[in-house]
């Protein structure tokens, strides 16, 4: 009898300890996930400290990633010191001030690779500046005066070019510094790229004064004037500081939310200044070219001239998409911390933020993949070794730019982009709204017109402002299917407003809500059946005898 009381203890504590397992949200195979490991962009490090925190609640699985640089993470690459990189753009065959070509594995580490699309965003101009004691929200910059600045040329916030392009604002006479990167980045090399295609001759000159390349790179040159700081943390951070007044950046918006900071406007095509919200981010790279050859080296890899140019008011110029380099062979000459099971766990990693995972990507202040880098990004999942796994079927897929069944070119983001406001057209009108993470209102204090951005969304063809629909930070919740089933009221912010790390909450009765119940249910059988087991053994053992 004690045999048979052991026996049907053990079984319910399995069974409880499946149920309590399966209301965790702990998938049966989390266990058997092996930490990996990776390095590179800032740009795009806080969706990947989301995503990180999602997959080690959810999946059990343990990432880590060390935001040194989109350069550091693609030498750490090459060197084998990390399963994945994450850079803004590929590897760079022409040797960077100070630095040497980069090429991947020299011939006795030759190891394959790809580059997987991850996440989208617009490259944002964060600032700190102060009209009558209160912070200004509405700046706005075209883009011959964002490079005069970053080159040394406009060294005054009431220089003419700015005025000109803010009517609504009484500029103060104060310095504007400009903060750079001082490490290698991918942020910087997408900026200074931008800078040479759209206005070469600014860029040609600066470049040549201090003795560099009229190209893009990742190492910005420190002129009279500009302050150098580490990392997207680093120059957000100086500019959100009260010393910081006068000062302005490049980053990801993302950076400018957490801070509760504005970002300016920016000049496209059509005239219109614009916001990098994802929506006009989403527009803006429906002009991008794609490699799509997947025998090429740098198949998936972006051609943004287009953006640059789109003629669509909507769109935001500066707007990109960052990679994450991965592994498609195993060698141990190459790197001998990469393993198949290693290629597993990349593998859950990868297909998680290509899909779940961008669900977050536009409350955080970045903008979601559409289908057909989604689609690509699947490819690259079944090259890496071990990921045979994953998910890679799009029907399975809770991105929120499509549902099952879209035509894999379309981007339901896009499509549904507001129109921005005619106070946003370039002229004697300036809106008034706020940005990012600073909505709140710039009173008008010189001598044009204002007007607000706030709108509603249409499928192109709204009318109103730029900020209308799904906007920066608003915590947007989508069902499975990417329809949006909820948002709250976004991020109002001043200099001490902090992003927390979203998570997408199950509304409703859903599968975790089962799963407990179901847990419940277990505990009480766990209890109540063994002395009723054991009480109907011993009648049927009486009744033998």
């Amino acid at each position: 009898m004690t045999r048979w009381r052991t026996r049907i203890a053990g079984l319910m504590s399995l069974v409880l300890a499946a149920g309590l397992a399966v209301a965790a949200g702990v998938p049966a195979h989390a266990a058997g996930y092996e930490p990996i490991s990776g390095s590179g962009s800032t740009w795009s490090q806080n969706a990947l400290d989301q995503w990180r925190s999602n997959v080690a609640t959810n999946y059990g699985l343990t990432v880590s990633f060390s935001g040194q640089g989109s350069t550091t993470g693609r030498r750490n690459f090459i060197d084998g010191i990390v399963d994945f990189a994450v850079s803004e753009i590929p590897f760079q065959a022409v040797a960077e001030a100070g630095g040497s070509p980069e090429i991947p594995f020299p011939t006795d580490k030759q190891r394959g690779y790809a580059y997987m699309p991850i996440v989208a965003g617009g490259t944002a101009f964060m600032y700190h500046l102060v009209i009558g004691g209160k912070r200004v929200t509405n700046l706005r910059l075209s883009g011959e005066v964002i490079t005069k600045i970053f080159t040394g040329k406009i060294t005054k916030w009431n220089d003419p070019a700015i005025k000109a392009d803010n009517p609504g604002l009484a500029l103060p006479d104060k310095t504007v510094t400009p903060i750079i990167r001082s490490d290698g980045s991918g942020t910087t090399a997408q900026f200074t790229l931008w800078m040479s295609k759209q206005h070469s001759a600014l860029w040609s000159d600066f470049t040549a004064s201090v003795g560099r390349g009229p190209g893009l790179t990742s190492q910005y040159p420190l002129f009279p004037g500009a302050k150098g700081q580490t990392g997207s943390n680093g120059v957000s951070g100086y500019v959100a500081q009260a010393y910081g007044e006068g000062a302005i950046t490049y980053v990801e918006t993302s950076y400018a939310i957490e801070q509760g900071f504005p970002v300016a406007k920016v000049l496209n095509k059509s005239d219109y200044y614009v916001e990098p919200t994802s929506e006009a981010v989403a527009v803006a790279l429906l002009s991008a070219q794609i490699n799509t050859n997947p025998s090429s080296p740098d198949y998936l890899t972006q051609i943004l001239d287009g953006v640059y140019n789109s003629g669509d008011p909507r769109a935001y110029p500066l707007s990109s998409y960052s990679y994450m380099i991965v592994p498609t062979e195993v060698k141990t000459s190459a790197a001998p911390t990469f393993t198949t099971a290693k290629g597993a766990s990349l593998g859950t990693f990868a297909s998680y933020f290509l899909c779940e995972g961008q669900q977050q990507a536009g409350p955080l202040g970045y903008s979601p993949l559409p289908m057909n880098l989604v689609l690509a990004g699947f490819e690259q999942i079944k090259r890496i070794p071990g990921a045979e796994g994953a998910n890679v079927d799009p029907n399975k897929c809770n991105n929120p730019t499509f549902s099952p069944g879209d035509n894999p070119s379309s981007n339901r983001l896009a499509a549904s982009a507001p129109q921005p406001a005619a106070c946003d057209k370039r002229g004697l009108d300036q809106c008034t709204s706020g940005t990012a993470g600073a909505k709140d209102p710039t009173d008008v204090s010189g001598s044009g017109s204002g007007g607000t951005s706030s709108n509603t969304a249409g499928a192109g063809g709204s009318t109103g402002g730029a900020t209308g629909g799904a906007a920066v930070g608003t915590d947007v919740l989508y069902d499975e299917y990417g329809n949006v089933i909820g948002e709250g009221t976004g991020t109002t912010g001043s200099a001490s407003v902090v992003a927390s790390p979203y998570t997408v909450e199950a509304t409703g009765w859903g599968w975790q809500q089962s799963a407990m119940l179901g847990a419940v249910l277990l505990l009480l059988a766990a209890v109540v059946a063994p002395p009723l087991v054991v009480r109907a053994m011993r009648s049927g053992s009486g009744a033998g005898r």
